[in-house]
């Protein structure tokens, strides 16, 4: 017997708290929007930017060098996020749900950098032609605009990022070596260290906003010519530690609670619509 569908008036709240949920889901287990808050990336990533970041790749496989990825510092990594904050209640309910459905500034942990350096990687700079080198092999970044890259002529300071030049770091087992893209202003593991894998958050894929800077984020070329000429170091160390106990049960739990959304949004009960898909 066909239920009575429900009157608008009762069907729209409904709607709205679906798709209130379903972005909450979205925003846990698959893709998050992040801002941009500082100048760290430019140009490649300019403050105010919003980007798309895919939060499930890295629990089916390891960072790439030349990915962009969002992940949280550890306690030597100092905040890049300056702009004041309101402390109203408007605001602090703003950011609530903003943080909920994934629209929201990042906190004051969270980073955006570029991968330069995996597991045994052995990272230095300079070779003779100014360029960050690789296991010995000399990088030529292109995505670092002309003026942007740090000065080549300061001397090293292991506690500030104001020099190009550092000495060489192995990287330990389970860490990545990050640098922005403009090295002139980012603090990055040049003079704050390694960040552990594990707090890797996920992948910048996509500028979505504004939309007059639409692009995606693809790995340069150089970084695929590398990959292709020179076997990775970290193989030698084992596997590199996954993020999550069992990301496999948050991947399944959501085409159920998806199901279940379609459900109530047609009136029907789960079990009746998958005797129905039998039949």
């Amino acid at each position: 017997m066909r239920r009575k569908e429900m009157p608008l008036w009762q069907e729209l709240p409904l709607l709205l708290v679906v798709a209130f949920c379903l972005a909450v889901l979205i925003r846990t287990f698959l893709v998050q929007a992040f801002y941009i808050p500082s100048g760290s990336m430019e140009k490649t990533l300019l403050v105010k930017d919003r980007v798309l970041v895919n939060k499930v790749i890295y629990d089916m496989r390891d960072p790439i060098r030349g990915e962009i990825v969002v992940f949280r510092g550890t306690d030597n990594w100092a905040p890049e996020v300056t702009e004041p904050v309101s402390n109203s209640f408007a605001a602090k309910l703003g950011r609530t749900i903003g943080d909920l459905v994934g629209v929201s500034r990042p906190g004051e942990r969270d980073f955006i950098k570029r991968v330069i350096g995996l597991p045994g990687d052995k990272i230095a700079c300079c070779d003779a032609q100014g360029r960050i080198t690789v296991n010995g092999v000399g990088i030529d970044e292109s995505y670092i605009a002309e003026g942007y890259n740090s000065d080549i002529n300061q001397p090293p300071n292991p506690t500030q990022c104001t020099s190009r030049r550092f000495a060489e770091v192995t990287i330990p087992a389970g860490e990545m070596f990050v640098m922005g893209d403009h090295r002139a202003v980012s603090q990055d593991a040049r003079c704050q260290g390694p960040v552990p894998i594990k707090n890797v958050i996920g992948r910048a894929f996509v500028i979505v906003w504004p939309s007059s800077r639409f692009t995606s984020l693809s790995v340069p070329d150089i970084w695929k010519t590398y990959a292709a000429e020179h076997p990775t170091a970290a193989a030698e160390l084992g596997p590199v530690p996954v993020r999550r106990d069992n990301p496999a049960t948050d991947a399944l739990l959501l085409p159920f609670l998806l199901t279940a959304g379609v459900s109530a949004r047609s009136g029907l009960p789960f079990a009746t619509r998958r005797r129905r898909l039998r039949s």
